[in-house]
């Protein structure tokens, strides 16, 4: 089968090789899934540059989350060959290839009011900003949430969850085109932060109180901007650091001003409460079928496109989420605009 490999790390369009590998094979408690489709992330730049925090031995395959079909069922593993999933490959054997293997634990069914693309979408991202707005942050109806990179993957994510539980929301881009995308998401402002200051415009909208809700996946300015501009028990989500930067956090200052920096890392979720990450991923199925939430996919590419993909997404060139899709011709396909808010109810 083809699977892209990384053999010595760096940036990912001159480390990741296309090649011809053996299948891999369901161990006892895993999946073995074809590939229908699998969601290019930002911690699969990190993990082509050495730089994520879960480092697998090389050459490994990128590719943390997938859509897939079953082929066959390891020892002592629940699924059914034939049934559509969304899983996380188990590393070092990614999603960037034409099968992959999965723990069956990390295995969730595919909501049916999603195609392949967009199934895959889900998964990760939008669970996060699930955890980080709800378990972590306690968002309140009514209350503002500020999300920076608002047309990004993670940041869109955030803004049509805020969104379907009926928070303002305010979302920082850079750039006019990532401008209409996050306006087209349903956000209730938006602050191009190449031109506007992010500080000033958040006091305005909010009366000068500032955001309730900060939720940051960029880290460095943008974190430095968040301090200045969140409310009295507001309270900052810190989801990654996109920017490459991981800001120093000046303690004195969220204690004068009474608020909280909340740390989210996903994945701790499927280990020490799996059964929330299960009941989080129902809730979702649920408002994707409803049209409350639906992933932005912005471009579905063969599986030949991903090393570029990634790079993209590495750079921050991209919009809401690129998907690869391995039995795609070798042609790149954009995704339709996205609906406004009202537009998907």
């Amino acid at each position: 089968m083809q699977a892209w490999r990384v053999h010595e790390t760096g940036e990912p369009r001159a480390v990741m090789r296309l090649e011809e590998v053996a299948e891999p094979v369901a161990g006892p408690g895993q999946l073995l899934l074809r590939v229908r489709a699998a969601d290019v992330n930002f911690p699969d730049a990190l993990l082509c540059r050495g730089q994520y925090q879960v480092r697998p031995p090389l050459p490994f395959t990128p590719g943390v989350e997938v859509c897939g079909e079953i082929l066959a069922v390891g020892e002592g593993a629940r699924g059914r060959p034939g049934d559509r999933v969304v899983a996380t490959p188990a590393l070092p054997a990614g999603g960037f290839a034409e099968t992959t293997v999965a723990d069956a634990a990390a295995a969730l069914p595919a909501p049916e009011a999603l195609d392949d693309a967009q199934a895959a979408a889900l998964h990760i991202g939008y669970q996060t900003g699930w955890f980080g707005l709800h378990r972590r942050a306690r968002l309140r109806p009514g209350e503002t949430l500020l999300v920076h990179a608002a047309a990004g993957g993670v940041g869109s994510a955030a803004v049509q969850l805020g969104k379907a539980h009926g928070a303002r929301v305010i979302g920082v881009v850079g750039g006019a085109d990532k401008a209409e995308v996050a306006r087209g998401l349903g956000c209730d402002l938006v602050v191009d932060r190449r031109g506007e200051d992010i500080v000033a415009a958040v006091k305005e909208a909010t009366g000068g109180r500032g955001a309730d809700v900060v939720y940051d996946p960029v880290g460095g300015d943008a974190f430095a901007k968040s301090v200045k501009c969140v409310a009295f028990e507001g309270r900052i989500v810190v989801v990654g650091f996109a920017s490459g930067v991981v800001p120093q956090a000046a303690l004195n200052h969220a204690l004068v001003k009474n608020y909280a920096i909340l740390g989210l890392h996903w994945g701790l979720y499927n280990t020490h409460d799996p059964a929330a990450v299960r009941a989080c991923h129902d809730e979702l199925g649920r408002l994707a079928a409803q049209g409350a939430i639906s992933p932005l996919v912005s471009e579905r590419v063969p599986l030949d496109a991903a090393a570029d993909a990634v790079q993209r997404v590495a750079d921050g060139t991209t919009t809401g989420r690129v998907v690869v899709v391995p039995g795609r011709a070798g042609r790149t396909e954009p995704a339709e605009p996205a609906e406004k808010e009202g537009e998907r109810r």
